[in-house]
């Protein structure tokens, strides 16, 4: 009996006690001839602690002429994701002569510690020539400015196939966040974009998917902020609603109604997504979200859709999740739950799907963009 009541004891003490945490500690080696006094590198990664994927926020700290370190504690069984920088993400670093690095992918189960050796910039990195150019036409419209924000950005806009000949056809317009990301490999974030111009062009000339004209909307250093519930997301949203919007509505043969104007997008831009039809279903009828970052912001957006108690807005929502995105995976699950709740049906106004080996990156979301395209535009 002496004996198992202090296990007992023992046993609820643990069972009571907070998830232990464990120790990241991320060591980078610079060659001689990049590692200036002057130099300073960043962890930009999915985590407050690592900027939100800030270029230049979570600084390291200088060991000595070539070595930088820091450490972090986590919650055992975190699932961290980041990238070095010298901050900027043209001066991301890249650890082959031919290749964009992925991100750096942590299962925090014990104390862990990284060391990464870069060789230089991706601005210095000499690519190879893509293995394709973008399959149909685009045309680009440079530098577009708006109110409260910082930076300007560009669009760049694919036309379908029938888009030259059919002069008295229009069009539904998809807009599409992260612009560059999309069509073209060569200015994509990780050197691969998600292939929706073949695969659009494909499902299309298949009679699988009606045509549309599909609008990429170039990031800037602002991204957190603009694709967030925040002031500036506010005026990003103003921005593509009253600047965006009527350049392309005047500049191409659109149908402007809301019936046909989607927008999508991936990660934070899924949730920029989600929250620009939201927020303006007069605008904008469907929404598509590919791996959402519903975690941001201590799920705001999750808190705000499950605590909606007006009537069920006319959109059409897609939503999607890669099952190797752990940290990503509760709040898809939930968020299709309370849009089930509020009335919006599966293969009707509600569409999901888990890829089971998908993870946060463009390759992956590459191979699944034909799902959301059919969702928004297929033909029955």
């Amino acid at each position: 009996m002496s004996f198992i009541r202090p296990l007992a004891l023992l046993l609820a003490a643990v069972l009571s006690s907070p998830a232990q945490e464990r120790i990241l500690t991320v060591t980078v080696s610079m060659p001689d001839s990049l590692a200036k006094p002057s130099l300073t590198l960043f962890v930009a990664g999915n985590r407050p602690e690592f900027g939100n994927w800030h270029p230049a926020t979570a600084a390291l700290e200088r060991v000595n002429d070539t070595v930088w370190r820091r450490s972090w504690t986590f919650p055992q069984g975190s699932v961290l994701q980041f990238k070095i920088t010298a901050g900027s993400w043209d001066d991301e670093a890249v650890y082959r002569a031919d290749a964009v690095p992925g991100n750096t992918i942590i299962h925090l189960d014990s104390d862990t510690t990284v060391q990464l050796r870069p060789i230089f910039w991706k601005s210095r990195l000499k690519l190879a020539k893509p293995e394709r150019a973008i399959v149909g036409t685009v045309r680009y419209h440079r530098g577009l400015t708006g109110a409260g924000l910082a930076h300007a950005r560009d669009l760049i806009v694919w036309l379908p196939p029938s888009y030259e000949t059919a002069s008295a056809k229009r069009y539904p317009v998809l807009y599409v966040h992260d612009g560059q990301n999309i069509f073209d490999p060569s200015t994509s974030f990780t050197g691969h974009d998600w292939r929706m111009d073949e695969t659009a062009d494909s499902l299309i000339r298949m009679g699988r998917m009606e045509e549309v004209i599909i609008v990429g909307i170039g990031n800037t250093a602002d991204r957190l902020p603009e694709y967030s519930d925040s002031p500036l997301g506010d005026a990003y949203r103003e921005f593509v609603i009253s600047t965006v919007k009527p350049l392309i509505d005047s500049t191409y043969r659109t149908k402007p109604d809301r019936r046909h104007t989607s927008v999508m997008g991936s990660s934070l831009g899924g949730l920029c997504s989600f929250l620009f039809a939201w927020k303006r279903p007069d605008i904008f009828g469907a929404a598509a979200g590919l791996s959402t970052s519903f975690w941001y912001d201590d799920e705001r957006t999750l808190k705000e859709i499950r605590g909606h108690s007006g009537a069920k807005k006319a959109v059409r929502w897609y939503l999607d999740c890669g099952g190797r995105e752990k940290e990503l995976l509760s709040g898809y699950r939930r968020m299709t739950e309370i849009l089930k709740k509020q009335g919006y049906e599966k293969g009707k106004d509600l569409e999901y799907h888990l890829d089971s080996n998908g993870v946060h990156n463009e390759l992956s979301w590459s191979r699944r963009t034909w799902r959301p395209l059919l969702f928004l535009y297929g033909k029955k």
